[in-house]
C-alpha cells in the first residue's frame, strides 16, 4: 500500500491495524509530519511493516508496484489541472495492473448556492470542532486561491485522464469527496 501525502499517518495506522498482513510505504514531504507518522507507527507496533520516504512521489526510488494507493486531502493543493493530472499519473505508474486508488479532496462548484450552503455548514462544523476563528478564515480564504476546489465532475475527469477508470464517488462529507478508481490497462504504457 502506497500512502501519498501520509501526513501524521492516520490512515496508515488504521489500515495497518485492520490488515496485519499489509506492507506500507508512506510518502510525505514535511519532515515533522513524517516524524510523527513514524513515531505513531512505532508506538502501534507496525513500523516494521512500513517504509518512510521524506519527499515527493517523484523522488521515491523505483521499487515493486503497489496493489493500492491512498491520497487523502492532497491533490487539491495542485492549483493547475495539468499538475494535478501529472500527480495522479505518477500514482498510476506506481500501481500494479488493476491496482486501486482511493482519493479524497475538497470538491464543489464554488459558483453555486449548494456550495454556499455547504460552506456555511462546513464553517459551523469547524467551530464545533474548536478550530480557532482565525484558522477558519484562513481556510475559507484559501479555497480557490491556494486550494483548488473544483466541481466533483472535474476532479473525476482529471483522475480518469491520468491512467484510471472512471472514479466512483463513495463518500461525501460536506466539501470532502472521496473516490476509488482502478488503474486502466492503457496506463501500463505510460
Amino acid at each position: 500500500m502506497l500512502c501519498v501525502g501520509a501526513g501524521t499517518g492516520l490512515e496508515l495506522i488504521y489500515l495497518a491495524q485492520a490488515f496485519p498482513q499489509w506492507q506500507f510505504t508512506a510518502v510525505e514531504p514535511a519532515a515533522p509530519m513524517l516524524d510523527i507518522c513514524r513515531q505513531r507507527a512505532e508506538e502501534c507496533g507496525i513500523a516494521s511493516r512500513c517504509t518512510f520516504h521524506e519527499g515527493y512521489l517523484d523522488s521515491l526510488p523505483a521499487s515493486h508496484s503497489f496493489d493500492a494507493a491512498t491520497c487523502l486531502l492532497v491533490s487539491h493543493f495542485f492549483m493547475q489541472q495539468d499538475e494535478r493530472r501529472n500527480f495522479f499519473s505518477q500514482i498510476a505508474s506506481r500501481l500494479c495492473p488493476n491496482g486501486y486508488l482511493v482519493s479524497a479532496d475538497l470538491a464543489s462548484d464554488m459558483s453555486t448556492s449548494a456550495y454556499q450552503s455547504l460552506s456555511e455548514v462546513w464553517v459551523r462544523m469547524l467551530r464545533y470542532s474548536e478550530v480557532p476563528a482565525e484558522e477558519i478564515e484562513k481556510f475559507r480564504d484559501s479555497y480557490g486561491r491556494n486550494t483548488a476546489v473544483l466541481p466533483p465532475i472535474e476532479v473525476e475527469s482529471i483522475i480518469a485522464s491520468s491512467g484510471f477508470d472512471t472514479p466512483v464517488l463513495f463518500l461525501q462529507t460536506l466539501l470532502i469527496h472521496a473516490w476509488y478508481a482502478r488503474r486502466t490497462p492503457r496506463s501500463l504504457e505510460v
